[in-house]
């Protein structure tokens, strides 16, 4: 493997270069062995091809992500570890005994290795995409004032609130995507399988049909003789949608607008949305990160397109010296009760607190409003199965009374 490092000679002097090596400790080894002291030291992936036998199955370590699950057990078992007392290497060697995923664990061993090697904590957790930049800020800052234990508190309570955020959103759209397939699943059933045994019935009889059964049935015909044309439409529209999504900014950006404007549903992404820059927001200022840093780690937390451009404009006018409040009054995403309270906190030095009441107050709003979508969308898609349904069984009685009549002409 090859290596880039930053290192510092016996004279000072900054020195920068790539290394090969088998694994990073090795890499710093030789470069200590040469009189460097390593800064910082990444692998850029070179070095001989590695074959199939020695490849990890899966994957690049530093590249995996680890699930949120995972990074809050991790910080709550290592934060209440070194409240009790036990250090920070034998705090990561429990955790490492402990731990029973494969790839974490080799996380884990690497992490406790380079802390071994001189290494911080957030310099080692910096080689792993796993864990976001919000956390190594917040355990950086931990590092600097001695208070490692609260830091792995702070991160373990963000990354609760996450949790639970990001299952209270996906909770509220899976209820009404799972409704709208249930209807369309009903309305195959109907029109594909149900409609046509009765087509032969009323031929038979030669009765004429009324329009809305001819119409149910040329639509009935369409789906059974060319079903493989709707597949591809669909894969088709499904296939774009990725497509522009992966390729196109302004694309991304018309979604993450127009899902704001759903109703029932926008409400609840903007207060989420809202409510995670303000926890972030509360937790990296009351850790004494600076606020343009702590403003742009809360931004790239932020899942909608959208706020997270509004955040960045308010960041913008921040750095040429205008205050936060005065910066969100001209966004109109940002809720005029959100702006009061932020100048509230600018005035009396008390921005964290501020933040902290309002990451609560949203957090309320977004379940009162998970609820009210759960409440609506009972009756209507009550209602709107009902007129499906409705619809196909009038369609199929309609030429019933044709049939009577040309029964009673034949009597």
């Amino acid at each position: 493997m090859k290596f880039k490092y930053t290192a510092m000679n016996a004279r000072n002097q900054k020195k920068e270069g790539a290394i090969e090596a088998e694994t990073q400790s090795q890499a710093i080894s030789i470069l200590r062995e040469k009189g460097l002291i390593v800064q910082d030291i990444s692998e850029t992936g070179g070095g001989e091809a590695t074959s199939i036998w020695q490849m990890d199955l899966g994957g690049d370590i530093h590249n995996r992500n680890i699930p949120k699950k995972t990074l809050l057990m991790l910080f709550n078992q290592l934060g209440m570890m070194m409240k009790a007392g036990i250090n920070l290497s034998m705090s990561m060697q429990i955790m490492i005994d402990s731990e029973k995923d494969v790839t974490m664990k080799k996380i884990l061993r690497e992490i406790n290795e380079n802390l071994y090697n001189g290494f911080t904590l957030s310099q080692s957790m910096k080689n792993f995409k796993g864990f976001p930049g919000v956390y190594i800020s917040i355990i950086e800052a931990g590092e600097a004032n001695g208070r490692l234990d609260s830091a792995f508190q702070q991160c373990a309570l963000i990354c609760k609130k996450d949790i639970a955020l990001s299952g209270k959103l996906r909770s509220a759209l899976t209820y009404p995507a799972f409704l709208i397939v249930l209807v369309i699943a009903l309305v195959v059933i109907m029109v594909g399988f149900v409609l046509p045994t009765f087509k032969d019935t009323y031929g038979s009889f030669g009765a004429e049909l009324p329009g809305l059964t001819l119409a149910l049935m040329a639509f009935s015909d369409a789906m059974v003789g060319y079903w493989y044309i709707f597949i591809i439409v669909i894969a088709a529209i499904i296939g774009g949608y990725i497509a522009l999504t992966k390729n196109s900014a302004e694309f991304r950006m018309l979604v993450a607008r127009f899902s704001l404007k759903i109703p029932l549903v926008g409400p609840i992404i903007r207060q989420t949305s809202l409510a995670r820059f303000c926890r972030l927001m509360s937790t990296l200022t009351d850790a004494g990160i600076p606020i343009h840093k702590a403003m742009a780690l809360s931004r790239d937390a932020v899942p909608n397109l959208y706020v997270k451009e509004q955040v960045q404009g308010v960041i913008d006018d921040v750095q040429i010296g205008v205050t936060i409040n005065e910066a969100m009054s001209k966004h109109p995403v940002f809720d005029p009760i959100l702006v009061s309270m932020i100048r509230v906190g600018e005035e009396s030095g008390m921005l964290g607190d501020s933040l902290f009441k309002m990451a609560e107050l949203f957090e309320e709003q977004s379940d009162e409003s998970t609820q009210k979508l759960t409440d609506a969308m009972t009756p209507i898609m009550t209602v709107v199965i009902g007129v499906v349904v409705g619809t196909v069984v009038v369609a199929m009685i309609l030429p019933m009374f044709g049939i009577y009549d040309v029964i009673d002409k034949a009597t």
